[in-house]
């Protein structure tokens, strides 16, 4: 296994760049998953680090190897594709076999490797199988099996999921996170799926555009995101943001949002906010406390949306200009229609200044 590095990789075509100085260090054993929006870069990122695509700046290194300009083969890497890229007249132990025949390896010794990668993936039942006779999350799993019998020094996996249904998506995140802790291997996953990043991380790198917005933990990226984006991007249901500006009122500081100015957010007071600065509040559904409308505290507001997943509701509350969603959780969900509050615990909030970046605390409340 080996760490691997981006230094100022950057990506264009043609006059079009589309990775922008991109640097990222990912430690030997670490999973590390790639996420963002469609079109950020993170597949392409992979890409280039497999050597499909080639870097127009900067370098890619694995260990001690610079790998820009080497061909796929010469980088001592394994890819898992979305698509399987099984070959159907091939059975799972020829399938999984199939790199090892290639680098000349004997029939004792590439039977003995695909048997134990078929143990560490429980397909040891279907290695005599073809791929038309397996379940998507079977054939997702003979492909990881290719990868693993090779023992790179980084597996890649472009998005290996997305063609699985719920329940195997869960099931196959499961599989990957205890792979790694058997293994101990460098991984690097790229997914679109913010729940699969909070999930499988070590560490998650948020890509938005070609360029890095944040590098850290789930805990970090979740609690302590560096800007509104990545606030907004990681969490489900989606955090709130509030854009406004912060007015004195009664001794204390309040945000006066710009859809409704007749509202007001009471502000953290562990914050030094200048009165007229341009700020935006964020606070997640689930630090939204949703109380029947004949309670003396909160904002009241009218139900308009109520999504039920059974154990948790998310509810959509509108008041006056605003629209705001708190989670509700084994409670009976309100009546659409119905009216309600919700009280805001100022403890939880999160403040982005006006270059959209977090701001810290200025003082011990």
């Amino acid at each position: 296994m080996a760490d691997v590095a981006f230094r100022g990789v950057e990506k264009s075509f043609g006059n079009v760049t589309v990775i922008h100085g991109v640097d990222i260090d990912i430690a030997d054993g670490e999973l590390v998953v790639f996420v963002g929006p469609s079109g950020c870069g993170k597949s392409t990122l992979l890409r280039m680090l497999a050597g499909l695509e080639e870097n127009t700046g900067g370098e890619i290194a694995i260990g001690d190897d610079v790998v820009s300009g080497l061909p796929p083969k010469d980088r001592d890497i394994a890819m898992v594709f979305q698509n399987y890229a099984l070959y159907p007249h091939m059975t799972v132990a020829e399938n999984i076999g199939f790199p090892l025949r290639m680098q000349g390896m004997s029939a004792a010794e590439r039977r003995e490797r695909v048997v134990e990668a078929a143990g560490l993936l429980g397909l040891e039942t279907y290695l005599e199988r073809y791929p038309r006779e397996l379940s998507g999350g079977q054939r997702q799993r003979v492909a990881v099996g290719r990868a693993i019998v090779r023992k790179p020094r980084a597996f890649l996996f472009d998005e290996p999921l997305s063609n699985l249904d719920a329940a195997l998506r869960v099931q196959m995140r499961k599989e990957v996170k205890l792979l790694h802790r058997r293994l101990g291997a460098t991984m690097i996953f790229v997914t679109h799926d913010q729940v699969e990043a909070m999930t499988l991380a070590d560490r998650i790198v948020v890509l938005r555009a070609g360029r890095v917005e944040q590098i850290g933990t789930p805990d970090d990226i979740y609690r302590r995101p560096a800007n509104s984006f990545v606030a907004g991007f990681i969490g489900s249901p989606p955090i709130n943001l509030i854009a406004g500006t912060v007015e004195p009122r009664s001794g204390s500081a309040v945000l006066v949002p710009e859809e409704d100015p007749a509202l007001a957010f009471p502000l953290p007071p562990q914050f030094d906010l200048a009165p007229g600065s341009r700020i935006t509040l964020g606070i997640r559904p689930e630090n939204l406390l949703l109380v029947p409308a004949t309670a003396g505290s909160g904002l009241e507001g009218k139900v308009v949306f109520c999504e039920n997943s059974g154990q948790e509701s998310a509810v959509t509350l509108e008041l006056g200009g605003l629209q705001l969603v708190a989670s509700l959780w084994g409670d009976e969900p309100p009546v659409i229609g119905g009216r309600a509050r919700l009280e805001i615990d100022p403890a939880r909030m999160l403040l982005f200044d006006d270059a959209d970046m977090r701001l810290e605390p200025a003082r011990e409340t």
